[in-house]
């Protein structure tokens, strides 16, 4: 396991040089503020945090920089003012979200008004996650606020969005993202961000959980994110936030994947957000691994699928050994209701999840297909080689 540790420097040995040179030449940088960052246990929000967030981003944005923000602390506000209100029990998530979300975004113009900074509201949904072209429209959106000089604060619209998520590795409709980790992670990928800086109430990734352990040992830096999942509990976050580590150690991989550096940290501190971008050992890095081209990440991370190709044997060989596209034949099975254009799962005989497909082919042609009458316009394959993307044994 690639996991570097913390390292204790000798003051005398110290130099002005950044200790991260990658993270502090970030210049388009992603910040996710959890909701135990924005709100108080009792579900008032810490104003002292965010206008500390905000004044280190207005100093960062006169130095050159551009910011996007994925805001969590909607639910947890409103629940705090509607707390006691007639017809409304603890868990009205959307009740919740539609009242919190206006006072959050308030508090976001005022404390940017102040150094003379526009901010902009994207809520988003699955949905915008689902098609290639609302995926591509959202990725224009922001690209135009930032080039307008404006700040775009992100939130998943809980008041529209579904409460019952499904994992992926176990039906093929499981939500584009669970939480705002995901969806900051989506965001940071696709936006050409440089840095994903995921701000929490702990101090980064550790090997035990630090609120329960006094000796948890501090991961300064992560090479291979995916290989401590296997070390995390499923964490379900406090009763006001849905992502728990392991929330925002899956979502750093997507980011990872998708070409951009992350960072956890804890957002308790006030200037955290300037000693990350001093290249200051805060927190846990991970660093970035070599961009997807935009469809492959698209086809990986943000597409929700429709449906599930069962494959043989042969057919899970030749795709991972070969690089080989999926023929026809290697088909054993064929679920959901998919059509042109939509992304689909591959299962290998087991029922493992290989990877994934956008199909050029609806589900009744490719029926008829493996039935033995191809469509009109088929060329050999099911699916070509460049439409498909495989799981980390790739």
């Amino acid at each position: 396991m690639q996991i570097i540790r913390d390292i204790v420097h000798d003051p005398k040995t110290r130099t002005t040089l950044p200790k991260r040179p990658d993270v502090a030449k970030a210049r388009r940088v992603v910040i996710k503020l959890g909701t135990r960052v924005l709100v108080n246990d009792d579900g008032s929000l810490a104003v002292q945090h965010l206008r500390s967030m905000v004044t280190s981003v207005a100093r960062l944005i006169r130095n050159g920089r551009s910011f996007i923000l994925v805001s969590s602390g909607a639910v947890g506000l409103g629940r705090a003012l509607l707390e006691g209100a007639r017809g409304l029990g603890p868990n009205d998530r959307q009740a919740h979200a539609a009242v919190g979300q206006g006072h959050l975004m308030g508090r976001y113009c005022t404390e940017l008004e102040r150094h003379g900074l526009t901010c902009a509201q994207v809520l988003v949904t699955e949905q915008d996650f689902e098609t290639r072209k609302r995926y591509l429209d959202l990725r224009q959106t922001l690209q135009n606020l930032l080039r307008a000089g404006v700040v775009p604060v992100l939130n998943d619209n809980d008041v529209v969005s579904h409460g019952a998520r499904t994992d992926v590795s176990h039906d093929a409709t499981r939500a584009v993202f669970d939480d705002n980790d995901r969806l900051a992670a989506l965001v940071a990928a696709k936006c050409d961000a440089d840095l994903l800086l995921i701000l929490t109430d702990v101090a980064g990734v550790f090997d035990r959980d630090p609120k329960y352990t006094s000796d948890a040992s501090h991961f300064a830096q992560v090479q291979e994110p995916e290989l401590l999942l296997e070390g995390l509990s499923e964490n379900r976050g406090s009763n006001l936030s849905r992502g728990g580590m392991r929330s925002k150690i899956e979502s750093a991989i997507v980011a990872q994947v998708g070409g951009c550096q992350v960072v956890i940290a804890s957002g308790q501190e006030p200037t955290v957000v300037e000693e990350v971008l001093n290249g200051e050992e805060i927190g846990t890095w991970i660093p970035a691994l070599r961009a997807q081209p935009a469809r492959r990440s698209w086809i990986a991370f943000a597409a929700v699928p429709k449906g599930v190709l069962r494959l043989d044997a042969g057919a899970v060989r030749a795709l991972r050994e070969k690089g080989a596209s999926l023929l026809p034949v290697g088909v054993r099975g064929i679920e959901g209701q998919f059509q042109r254009g939509d992304v689909v799962d591959l299962k290998d005989p087991d029922g493992a999840l290989i990877g994934r497909a956008w199909m050029d082919f609806s589900v009744e042609q490719v029926r008829s297909w493996c039935n033995g009458r191809p469509p009109k316009e088929s060329q050999n394959c099911l699916v070509r080689r460049d439409y498909i993307v495989l799981r980390s044994n790739e």
